[in-house]
């Protein structure tokens, strides 16, 4: 080997080589690792209305560690994301000293039962809350189901001017909601939208004009629908003559 001058070289190149990686390497740690690079901005956006600044500040002081380029963006985004009312985070930096924190908060919906609350995407979170929301109870795995069929729902019932402030879901994919606190309908499995609104259409001119309370209305039926009158009492029966009438005494 020591007699092959060429071999030498070349060997000496890959030497020099290796030594010019390792100091760029080492330069580079020492860059990236040094305080001379703090992150001196950080930047929250976002619709924030349940998110408070306490909470953000204490995310920023105890979870935003190191420097401009060792932050760790995935840990931060989720602590961010830990906080209740968040949905969703991105966090990038921006040379040369700032961090840009974007949120988005949940857009409460409805309850989820009395276990959560429920967003607009049909997502369950935890959160409080006390707006006056309406309630929607179904199976597990079956919010998105029933948060679009709650936006249904309520398209169906604005010609009525009345809402849905409870909805059911049972484990067979049958319907049924309370209006306004105070008639409960049953709607069944089977074209429930369609249902609803000949229910929206045939009220004015049906229930509409009784003047006698009612607590519940069927709506499993074909060509009409069943309503359930508290303490109804049917109207005797007048005979057809006197012969009847005496007998009926």
């Amino acid at each position: 080997m020591w007699d092959k001058p060429q071999l030498l070289m070349w060997f000496a190149n890959l030497l020099t080589a290796l030594a010019l990686l390792l100091l760029f390497y080492a330069l580079l740690f020492l860059t990236v690792h040094s305080p001379l690079f703090p992150i001196k901005r950080i930047k929250v956006d976002g619709d924030l209305v349940h998110v408070t600044r306490e909470q953000l500040q204490y995310v920023i002081k105890h979870e935003l560690k190191g420097t401009f380029f060792t932050l760790d963006l995935d840990k931060a985004r989720v602590a961010f994301e830990k906080l209740p009312w968040v949905r969703q985070v991105t966090v990038r930096r921006h040379w040369p000293d700032r961090v840009e924190v974007n949120i988005e908060e949940h857009k409460a919906m409805a309850r989820w039962g009395s276990v959560g609350l429920l967003n607009s995407y049909g997502e369950r979170f935890d959160a409080a809350s006390n707006d006056q929301l309406p309630t929607l109870e179904g199976p597990d795995g079956t919010e998105k189901i029933m948060v679009d069929g709650f936006v249904e729902l309520h398209k169906t019932l604005l010609p009525l001017g009345k809402k849905a402030t409870h909805v059911w879901l049972s484990a067979r994919r049958a319907w049924r909601f309370e209006l306004d606190h105070q008639l409960t309908i049953e709607v069944g499995r089977d074209e429930p939208v369609a249902r609803t609104a000949r229910f929206v259409t045939a009220y004015p001119y049906s229930l509409g004009r009784l003047k006698q309370p009612f607590e519940y209305v069927d709506l499993r039926y074909p060509n009409g629908f069943a309503v359930r009158l508290p303490n109804f009492k049917p109207a005797a029966a007048k005979p057809e003559n006197a012969k009847e009438a005496a007998l009926a005494h």
